[in-house]
């Protein structure tokens, strides 16, 4: 029998104390494989709502594909600042074990063991041992490069995610129907019979209608090897943009999506011609692969909001992790202020 309460979307829970959280953690600094992270404890006793339940997330260091995982949830507005792994960029949504978190009306939760860990485990915790002194600099284990530790393997086809996404208030009915329908057409164009040209016309032409997002999984122009664009707008945070149009970028990326090796993913295709504010400009990563920082050649965007909704991803559809999409300045456009926000 679980323990732990299934908590939904909007409901408000308060991080519990740094004690009592330490008691739950081994000698890594983590639960289940999951590492708690130094800055969160800077949230211990403050009251914060349930953004999505993170029952299920995707794999960044192997595969992208769907990965299973027990009780946990995102909570509003709470990323990872980066402060311990070198001032990484990446921003991101953290997940909260059901354990560190509690009800405002709920009674004292003991855990079932102490573990033995303290403040100072939490801290070492978010290097590999013994690589401090590597030439590439330490190796940093933080919630993303853990993430095949602490989860499961989850099928595209098992239901039961579907279910949970609609009883957990993460997603609601009507964006589990268009996902669907959207998965069942990619996978009618992909027989191979010849109709995925016109099958696309035929999307393109129905969402234009009713204002939808075109086809969102066609190839860049520029063939493979080819030299791509590139454009230097020096932005800011705060500065005002706008994304350039899907068939605009398509000029910009070669025939796998890319430019300069950053990915155009479909998820990206819904914020074409979307007005929106720098949030930050990325020179730096926690690479989620190696654990090692990595830094950017060619600076990247995070804008504001500009989140993968995991709309388009059949291996990931509508996992809640909410990684930033990564934007290249060629792919947008200065606005004057007088256009105000998206």
């Amino acid at each position: 029998m679980n323990r732990y309460p299934k908590l939904r979307v909007g409901e408000m829970v308060e991080v519990r104390s740094k004690e009592e959280i330490l008691r739950t953690l081994d000698k890594n600094g983590q639960l289940d494989g999951l590492p708690f992270m130094p800055q969160m404890f800077q949230y211990c006793g403050r009251r914060l709502r349930v953004h999505k339940r993170a029952h299920k997330t995707c794999d960044t260091v192997n595969d992208f594909k769907g990965r299973r995982m027990k009780d946990a949830v995102h909570l509003e507005s709470v990323r990872c600042d980066g402060a311990a792994y070198s001032g990484c960029q990446a921003g991101c949504l953290i997940h909260w074990k059901v354990a560190w978190l509690k009800r405002p009306s709920d009674p004292e939760l003991k855990p079932e063991r102490d573990r033995g860990c303290a403040e100072a485990d939490v801290q070492a915790g978010t290097q590999k041992a013994g690589t401090q002194n590597d030439a590439g600099g330490p190796t940093y284990v933080c919630q993303a490069t853990q993430i095949p530790a602490a989860t499961e393997p989850l099928n595209w086809w098992e239901m039961g995610q579907y279910v949970e996404d609609y009883t957990s208030g993460n997603t609601s009915l009507g964006k589990l129907l268009r996902g669907f329908i959207y998965m069942g057409y990619r996978w009618f164009i992909n027989l191979g019979i010849g109709l995925g040209a016109p099958l696309r016309w035929l999307y393109d032409t129905f969402q234009k209608l009713y204002g939808g997002v075109p086809y969102p999984r066609r190839p860049g122009r520029i063939p493979l090897g080819g030299a791509t664009p590139t454009a230097s707008l020096n932005l800011q945070p705060g500065d005002l943009v706008r994304v350039k149009s899907y068939d605009t970028i398509r000029d910009t990326i070669d025939e796998g999506n890319r430019n300069r090796g950053l990915y155009f993913d479909a998820e990206m295709v819904p914020y074409c011609g979307e007005t929106r504010r720098v949030l930050t400009r990325v020179t730096r990563i926690v690479d989620e692969k190696t654990g090692k920082i990595r830094e950017f050649k060619n600076p990247c965007i995070i804008l504001e909001g500009g989140i993968c909704q995991s709309r388009y991803s059949e291996c990931r559809l509508f996992c809640p992790r909410s990684i930033y999409a990564y934007w290249r300045e060629v792919w947008l456009e200065r606005v004057p202020e007088s256009d105000g926000t998206k």
